[in-house]
């Protein structure tokens, strides 16, 4: 989110941007190891570990991460610091660049030939299957047990914010993988909006779906810079990857009509449905191909991913955008390079016919950490993690890590102490929680709300977030998470959190791709909005009725 160019972010997010993944093992001196995990008794939790124990690490390394000082990933400030701090040698097996799945094709070789795997698996939510898929291996333990003789108050509590994190890595009752926890609200959206253009006009923000229509037409056809129609983008969205993600994503139109497409919905009735297949798609589709001819939306909408709807934003010839409330700080900042009169400013995201509003939701989750169940000592890793749940996630003011993790890389100071911009750091800035065990290091979710919201209402600086907020992110971040804010009763999270259902495995990738390809064709005139309920009945019958059974057994079963 602190970012000043595309691939600072991309390397900063977590959910919707999972960049980074590891695999970790540990061993110590003198194991045989063969005895299950749960049963060790000797070499017991400690703080520092003397002899040492050895972790082994594999790793699917993000192509943006940096190094310097001449490191690697197997060799960096943050191998030194768990050695230095804990005893701990973080020893890396093999690293592959994480380019077109690279990371999961080499993972699921080494599983299918027998190779040695690691003791501790950290996979994100890009994995999602494949980590579902070494659950029900068998090849990892039962990790409820070790959470909850080892982890930390402050991991525990940052975990209790949402018990719902450990549904998906569950099977029968236990838990078979620690959720990687992220920020709450982190990939919830508002409505970016030039507001120059809209004072130049002299319009106000839209409020409702009819009032966003005039706005885009005028964006369109009164161009305050006097850009020809031809030229402008009035509302920059795209559906390459999905309708429901985490930039420029129209999910938010069918919200208007009351569903969410691409994740489960609580329904009136208390049962969840799919709310791809839900009737409130069909206004959203007609609305959607209306603003497409109108050239209110993209003419490449359909082949245009997250990233390259940001394009003419930046360009200074896109009005709106829908995205996370850090946007200011990237890509919207550098609107200015191209339009110097250029001013974005968050809005709430507007009501449709019924006053109706819904967004898609962020969970809590961005990744999961399985112990396999010959790993000697796993209560190494929780010394590992429990340090930086305490340390950097719950950061003091006079702790040391209160500004940040490795100074010179990822933080560093100006001549009076004070926090410097990370664009000004000698030798460039690193993401140096990549070089770390888990992605992201430790986070509790609601601490960066907290920050954001302290900082709107005009507190001072004073935590490692509130510090990083303050220096690093666009100046209109915390008055975009306060309006973002004012709007949480209409944040809807996937109520789907449970694994892969038997259907799903044999039945959605072709459901997903007839949902999409339907849509696409309605959306460009190619076929008539009744295409909707030909697709509905279809994918009812091919194998979506009885997934969304599956999908409400599994739903009884965690909300008795």
């Amino acid at each position: 989110m602190r970012v000043h160019s595309k691939k600072k972010l991309l390397s900063l997010l977590a959910a919707t941007m999972v960049l980074g993944v590891g695999l970790v093992g540990c061993s110590g001196a003198g194991n045989d190891g063969n005895a299950d995990s749960t049963a060790k008794t000797e070499n017991v939790y400690k703080e520092k570990y003397n002899p040492e124990v050895t972790i082994s690490t594999v790793w699917g390394v993000d192509p943006a991460l940096k190094f310097k000082n001449g490191e690697s990933i197997e060799n960096n400030v943050a191998t030194k610091w768990a050695k230095e701090k804990f005893g701990i040698n973080v020893k890396s097996l093999w690293s592959v660049t994480d380019t077109n799945g690279a990371f999961a094709t080499k993972l699921r070789l080494a599983m299918s030939s027998g190779q040695e795997m690691p003791d501790v698996v950290v996979l994100g939510t890009e994995n999602e299957q494949l980590a579902q898929d070494m659950i029900d291996s068998g090849m990892f333990a039962e990790v409820g047990p070790l959470f909850d003789k080892y982890a930390s108050d402050s991991w525990k509590q940052a975990m209790s914010q949402d018990t719902n994190v450990w549904n998906q890595y569950s099977r029968d009752g236990k838990k078979m993988g620690i959720p990687v926890l992220d920020f709450a609200y982190n990939h919830d959206y508002v409505l970016w909006v030039r507001q120059d253009w809209l004072d130049k006009l002299g319009m106000k923000a839209p409020e409702t779906m009819d009032d966003l229509e005039k706005v885009m037409d005028a964006f369109k056809n009164k161009n305050p810079d006097g850009l020809a129609p031809d030229k402008v983008t009035p509302l920059s969205i795209g559906f390459k990857t999905s309708m429901n993600t985490w930039m420029g994503d129209p999910s938010w139109i069918f919200g208007a009509y009351g569903t969410l497409p691409q994740q489960w919905n609580k329904g009136a009735n208390g049962s969840l449905e799919y709310g791809s297949v839900q009737p409130g798609m069909k206004p959203g589709l007609q609305k959607l191909s209306e603003w497409l001819k109108k050239g209110y939306i993209p003419q490449e909408a359909a082949l245009w991913d997250e990233n390259k709807t940001a394009e003419p934003t930046v360009a200074g010839t896109a009005g709106m955008i829908p995205g996370p409330y850090w946007m200011s700080g990237w890509p919207l900042q550098d609107t200015v390079k191209n339009a110097p009169s250029a001013v974005w400013k968050p809005i709430k995201i507007p009501a449709g016919p019924d006053n109706k509003a819904m967004r898609h939701g962020t969970q809590y989750t961005n990744g999961v950490v399985l112990i396999n169940k010959q790993m000697q000592h796993p209560e190494a890793f929780f010394t590992y993690q429990n340090y930086l749940f305490d340390h950097y996630a719950n950061a003091k003011p006079d702790g040391d890590l209160s500004n940040g993790l490795f100074k010179g890389y990822d933080y560093d100071l100006d001549a009076n102490g004070k926090l410097m911009s990370i664009d000004k750091i000698p030798g460039g800035y690193v993401n140096s929680i990549r070089y770390l065990l888990v992605r992201d290091g430790a986070r509790i979710p609601d601490a960066q709300m907290k920050a954001l919201l302290s900082l709107a209402d005009g507190a001072e600086p004073k935590t490692r977030l509130e510090k990083d907020v303050m220096v690093n992110y666009g100046k209109d971040t915390p008055a975009a998470a306060k309006v973002l804010m004012e709007q949480k009763d209409i944040s809807m999270k996937d109520q789907f959190t449970g694994p892969t259902t038997p259907t799903m495995k044999a039945k959605k990738d072709y459901l997903d791709k007839i949902e999409s390809q339907t849509f696409n064709e309605i959306i460009y005139g190619k076929q008539p909005i009744s295409a909707f309920d030909t697709f509905v009945q279809t994918w009812k019958a091919a194998g979506g009725e009885q997934i969304t059974n599956e999908v409400n057994e599994w739903y009884k079963s965690v909300e008795k």
